[in-house]
Parts: C-alpha cells; sequence; structure tokens
C-alpha cells in the first residue's frame, strides 16, 4: 500500500510582538511531528483544545505555511506549489469544516454554493453537465429529492442538512484526501451517527484517504485506522486505533481514554489523575511536555525530550518504555540532542 501523505519534521510557529516593552514571544503550535497516511487509509488526530490538531491539518492542506519541516503528497513536496499546481493540489484535498453553520455563504443557495468549485476548477463543459453533478452529489448524501434544496439558503437547512451540504461540495471535486476538522461536533446526538455512517460509506466506495480531528475517542475509533494523539504541539503516541484505546502506554493517552465515560457502572475503571495546570505554549519545557501533570514522571523527564519509538505495535514519546530493541530511551534521546 502507496504512502499518499508523509509529514516528516513539521513546525508551526507564530511569533507575538506586543506588551508595554514590547517583548517577543513565539507560539509553538506544531512542535516538530512525523507520521504517515497510507493510501485508503484513515488517520485520527486526537487531544485537548490547543494541542495543535487543526493547525496541522491546516498545514497538511497547505492552508498554512509550515515554519519548518517537509510535507509530501503523493511523493511530492507541496511547499512550492503554486499556481495551477497548487489548484491541482487543491482539487486532490479537501476539507470538511466544523461549523456548517458558517462554512456556506448565507447569500448563495445550494445550487449555487455547490456550483463555485465546479466552476473554479473547470469541471463540466456546460451549465447542464454542472447541474447535473450537483444533483449527483446531493442524491449521494442522501438529501432527497435534490432538486428540492437547489433554491434553499443555509438558514432554511437543518444542522445535518447543512453538514450534508457541505460533504457533497468536498466530494465535487473528486478527492483522494478528505480531512475532517471536528465533523459532528456542532450536530445533534441524534444525527451525528447518520452523518458517520454516510461519510465511512463513501470513504468505502471510492477508496479516499482521510484525516479526522476529534477530541471524541469513539468516534476515532469507529472511523479511524490509525489515531495520533497530541499534546502541546507534539505526538506522544501513535498506532492504531483500537490497540491505542484497549492498551494505553502514555500517560496521557491514559488519561484521555479513563476519561471516556462508560454506560457500565459496574465496569471496572482505572482513574488516572493529572494536575490540572497547562504549561505555556510560549515556553515549552526543556524536556517532556507532559512532564508537570504526569503522575509517572521521573528525572530524566523534565531534561530529555522523549522520541517517538516502537512499543509493540505502537509508538509512545515516553521513557517509561524502552523501545523493542532494548535500547535505553535515555541514552537514545541523548544521541538525539547531540546531533
Amino acid at each position: 500500500m502507496s504512502v499518499l501523505l508523509e509529514v516528516t519534521d513539521l513546525y508551526k510557529e507564530y511569533p507575538l510582538h506586543g506588551g508595554v516593552l514590547g517583548t517577543r514571544r513565539t507560539v509553538h503550535a506544531v512542535n516538530g511531528i512525523s507520521f504517515t497516511v497510507h493510501s485508503g487509509n484513515s488517520l485520527g488526530l486526537a487531544g485537548e483544545s490547543g494541542c495543535g490538531k487543526t493547525t496541522t491539518a491546516r498545514l497538511v492542506l497547505k492552508l498554512l505555511q509550515p515554519t519548518g519541516g517537509v510535507i509530501r503528497f503523493a511523493g511530492r513536496d507541496i511547499a512550492g506549489l503554486v499556481g495551477d499546481q497548487l489548484l491541482a493540489f487543491r482539487r486532490q484535498a479537501q476539507l470538511v469544516f466544523q461549523n456548517p453553520y458558517e462554512a456556506l455563504n448565507p447569500r448563495f443557495t445550494v445550487l449555487r454554493a455547490l456550483l463555485e468549485p465546479l466552476i473554479i476548477h473547470r469541471i463540466g463543459t456546460s451549465a447542464a453537465q454542472r447541474v447535473g453533478k450537483v444533483t449527483d452529489a446531493l442524491h449521494r448524501v442522501h438529501l432527497n429529492p435534490p432538486e428540492l434544496f437547489f433554491l434553499k439558503y443555509p438558514h432554511q437547512l437543518s444542522g445535518g442538512q447543512l453538514q450534508r451540504v457541505v460533504i457533497a461540495r468536498a466530494l465535487l471535486t473528486d478527492p483522494v484526501l478528505l480531512v475532517a476538522d471536528e465533523p459532528v461536533s456542532m450536530l445533534d446526538v441524534s444525527i451525528r451517527a447518520g452523518v458517520l455512517n454516510l461519510m465511512r460509506e463513501i470513504e468505502q466506495e471510492r477508496s479516499l484517504t482521510s484525516i479526522y480531528i476529534s477530541h471524541d475517542l469513539a468516534l476515532l475509533r469507529y472511523m479511524c485506522t490509525r489515531t495520533a494523539v497530541m499534546y502541546l504541539g507534539t505526538i506522544c503516541e501513535i498506532g492504531p486505533t483500537a490497540e491505542l484505546i484497549e492498551h494505553p502506554r502514555h500517560p496521557y493517552t491514559q488519561a484521555l481514554v479513563s476519561a471516556v465515560p462508560d454506560p457500565d457502572p459496574e465496569a471496572p475503571r482505572r482513574a488516572v489523575r493529572v494536575a490540572d495546570s497547562v504549561p505555556t505554549p510560549f515556553h515549552l519545557p526543556p524536556g517532556c511536555p507532559f512532564a508537570d501533570r504526569c503522575p509517572e514522571v521521573m528525572d530524566i523527564c523534565r531534561h530529555v525530550r522523549p522520541l517517538l519509538h516502537q512499543v509493540g505495535s505502537v509508538e509512545v514519546a515516553c521513557h517509561l518504555y524502552p523501545d523493542d530493541a532494548g535500547q535505553s530511551r535515555e541514552s537514545a534521546s541523548s544521541a538525539q540532542e547531540a546531533r
């Protein structure tokens, strides 16, 4: 299976200037992450608000320019894409927005909103052909009969209908990569399952590669082949979603999993308690970003940043675990610092 998306040592920093003395500070939004997504697979990005999930997605879609690192799409570095090359990339990589109420122009009818990507990407040779593609797209997202929605404005639709329109618009360019940023967080619980099932059906039919951003581990378990857990702009654990949720290694992943409510009150649970204080993204600690909150913290954690390394079927950035080759994490991290 080929690699569609490869991210290597990706950084995104935001310099800030202000204050009475004109103090310069830097927000480390994404801090040296690496991952790959194979064609036809789905990757979940999990973590607390502000951990860098959405920034990562925007970097992957070239909506932001990275401070450092490389993003390769189908083997090609996207950093230098401009003009028609950038337009071709936009056609292949599409985004499903978190808030469907803000994703559509309130002055456009549904038909006008869905014709827009076809016009921009010069898809279809006539107006009738483009309307036919819009009809097919609305039918595919179960908005039937499609003609009933053509002249409706966003405020005349429900949240679930709006999100289906947004999904239809994303699919009109026949993308190979779909990025969904909290795709059902703004919807009622009663209609979330229907939208997720729809997206899963479409992915399987079209062999889409996808990235899901969510703090909902149940959603990621249902939708994603692999999941990466992010904390303060870093990846602390990544691997097969089921394995990562059922057997979390990193203390932060354990805390996230333990916070998920269990419908069975008699089920045994291991509560993982962490400190409430979160380090500021302006001044990251020199060692593990999670050290100040970790219940398993050791002295090395405060001085040496752990590297992602293989532990069974997952990769973990934690000094608690030696890698599968038995190498000491302290020696490996010290060697990395020396380089």
